[in-house]
């Protein structure tokens, strides 16, 4: 193996807060019941429709109501894009590691561009990161397997040598369709229907933990652990 991809929202970086306050703002200012959060965690990795229907659940998505909210949803977020949100703890020492072993990592999302690359820059990682994928540069989406195979050739690396991690039945569907080793990160945003049964998405391997990621990616990568202290430390 020679690189590694990431999910970005639920797998690299814990977005979830600042999607759950703005989503409890929502409610609050339209007088409705306020949803809960960990409710809304399990919609994040769906999008913001999903976490918008959440607060309007009587209103068809392609409704113009409902299309006007989302958009004030969107606008929200991109104002606060990182106000609660950081890497999950311990991924800062993670993607230290794999950098002081020269192996590149990336960034394969369904997150519209604008979005990610604002995201990126706010937690300065614009520079490190070696390649990023959005729904843009593409025809097909996650599950499909073309983005990972557009990634996989910027990084002129065959995909069978490219670690995928995600947190969606779509991520390591599209991992597996393009034959890259697959990590299932339990430890993020599982969606409701299917977090019951991890097994079922057929992941290589699953971790609960970022330190359990770590330890994967050494056996994997043929890399040095870090000690698990230095594991434990979020930057």
């Amino acid at each position: 193996m020679k690189a590694v991809l990431f999910d970005l929202d639920g797998t690299l970086i814990d977005t979830a807060a600042d999607f759950i306050r703005i989503i409890q703002e929502m409610c609050r200012e339209e007088q409705r019941e306020v949803v809960d959060a960990d409710l809304i965690r399990t919609q994040v990795s769906e999008g913001a429709r999903a976490m918008v229907k959440l607060v309007y659940p009587e209103l068809a998505v392609d409704d113009a109501v409902f299309l006007t909210h989302r958009q004030r949803f969107l606008d929200r977020y991109e104002q606060n894009i990182v106000v609660d949100t950081d890497l999950f703890k311990g991924m800062y020492p993670l993607l230290e590691m794999l950098e002081s072993q020269q192996i590149p990592w990336g960034i394969v999302t369904n997150k519209p561009r604008h979005l990610t690359e604002l995201l990126l820059e706010r937690l300065n990682l614009t520079e490190r990161c070696a390649v990023l994928v959005c729904p843009e540069d593409v025809q097909r989406t996650k599950p499909d397997p073309e983005p990972m195979f557009l990634a996989a050739t910027q990084l002129h690396i065959a995909p069978e040598q490219i670690i995928y991690v995600g947190d969606h039945p779509r991520d390591i569907d599209a991992g597996r369709a393009a034959h890259m080793y697959t990590i299932l990160a339990a430890y993020g945003y599982l969606p409701l229907q299917h977090k019951d049964n991890l097994n079922a998405w057929q992941a290589d391997v699953i971790v609960q933990h970022v330190t359990e990621l770590q330890k994967i990616l050494s056996q994997q990568l043929h890399i040095t652990p870090l000690n698990q202290d230095t594991m434990l430390q979020t930057s």
